[in-house]
């Protein structure tokens, strides 16, 4: 009998690596051929050898060229007229509106995933508006969107972008349990100095400002703790901090600046707490990782973080674009008890094993490829 094909489209080679390894593992062990298909990036090999086909497509991921875009929605109405897949599953937003797009005219049942509306949703603007209207357009055919937290799919259906009966509400992308775990002791007794991380792609939207402004305000407390950020800097976006000022940072002892990495687990294991100022998230991988590897959270109180964090359970919320009641609740964590920065942390790897773990994640879109093939009777 022919193996079902899936093609699997998102923004980078690196995103899928690092965030659907599982899921295509998942979709392979129950024979599904699965195809990949993104921008090359020197990620693209790897994706060979967790047992998919890659097949390449450029894709301007940041730019708003509409002859760029339409020639992008050609391309891919050509590969997935050549391949034939059986269903497209998209992430991120071109793939999610082009490749949607391209696979509706086709026939082609779609699973979308809208992971994190970006920086178009945080404003009110004609660029919100243009996209607002290419999303309803690509998701109104689709068999399933998943959203990432309950604020962007109460979002979504109130704008009347997609249809309620056809979506649902994943944890994310899932955190493999088994390789995040915790090490050691989940929280130093009486070390110092204390230890913050921050791991993100380095864009204001981020909260890098706000994080690096409260290292500032902790630090004049006397207070002995160290700041770090981890993360892509150089990065295609309208947001981006640049080197210069990631530097003069450094320069004035503020935070210390630890590159990229494609394993995070050493530099979150070496902290005390992980912490994401975020504008809003979609369900930030970061705080996932740090949470199964038992670690006290802080992050803003916006869509996304606050799906992570129970207040004063396994870490803190704090207010957005607010670096004042941020190094509150840092001083916060720093003064608590041993013993209860302790608690905070298994209860952090307790919510990540309940809630997200990426099996569950795959068992939905397992149960919803069963169910739309089972509905067309192939």
């Amino acid at each position: 009998m022919k193996k079902r094909r899936i093609v699997i489209s998102i923004n980078t080679s690196w995103n899928i690596i690092n965030f659907r390894a599982g899921l295509i593992k998942a979709l392979i062990e129950q024979g599904y051929e699965v195809v990949a298909v993104a921008p090359e990036d020197e990620y693209s090999l790897r994706l060979e050898e967790i047992g998919c086909r890659f097949l390449p497509l450029p894709m301007d991921n940041k730019g708003t060229s509409p002859l760029r875009d339409f020639i992008l929605l050609f391309n891919y109405w050509r590969l997935l007229q050549r391949e034939k897949p059986d269903a497209f599953l998209g992430y991120t937003i071109k793939p999610n509106i082009y490749g949607s797009l391209a696979a509706h005219a086709l026939g082609i049942p779609v699973i979308n995933n809208i992971a994190g509306l970006g920086t178009a949703f945080i404003s009110d603007n004609l660029l919100t508006k243009f996209v607002k209207l290419l999303y309803r357009l690509a998701l109104s055919r689709s068999q399933m969107v998943f959203f990432q937290n309950k604020d962007d799919h109460s979002l979504f259906i109130k704008m009347k972008l997609v249809r309620s009966q056809h979506t649902g509400v994943l944890a994310g992308s899932g955190i493999d349990l088994e390789q995040f775990q915790p090490a050691g002791d989940t929280t130093p007794v009486s070390e110092e100095p204390f230890l913050f991380l921050l791991v993100a792609r380095l864009l204001w939207d981020k909260g890098v400002g706000e994080y690096v402004e409260a290292a500032r305000i902790v630090r004049a407390s006397a207070i002995n703790a160290k700041f770090q950020i981890l993360g892509f800097l150089d990065v295609e976006n309208r947001t981006a901090v640049e080197r210069k000022v990631v530097d003069r940072w450094v320069e004035e002892g503020t935070i210390e600046y630890l590159g990229q990495t494609d394993d995070v687990r050493p530099f979150i294991a070496a902290s005390h707490c992980v912490v994401l100022p975020s504008y809003r998230e979609g369900t930030p991988r970061s705080l996932l990782e740090a949470a199964a590897m038992g670690k006290p959270l802080i992050a803003t109180d916006v869509a996304g973080c606050r799906d992570v964090i129970d207040n004063g359970e396994n870490g803190f919320l704090c207010q957005v674009r607010d670096p004042d009641h941020l190094a509150q609740r840092m001083l916060e964590l720093i003064t608590l008890p041993d013993d209860k920065r302790e608690a905070m942390g298994k209860a952090s790897r307790k919510k990540a094993e309940l809630e997200f773990d990426e099996r569950i994640v795959a068992g939905h879109y397992l149960a919803t490829l069963e169910d739309i093939f089972s509905k067309s009777g192939n």
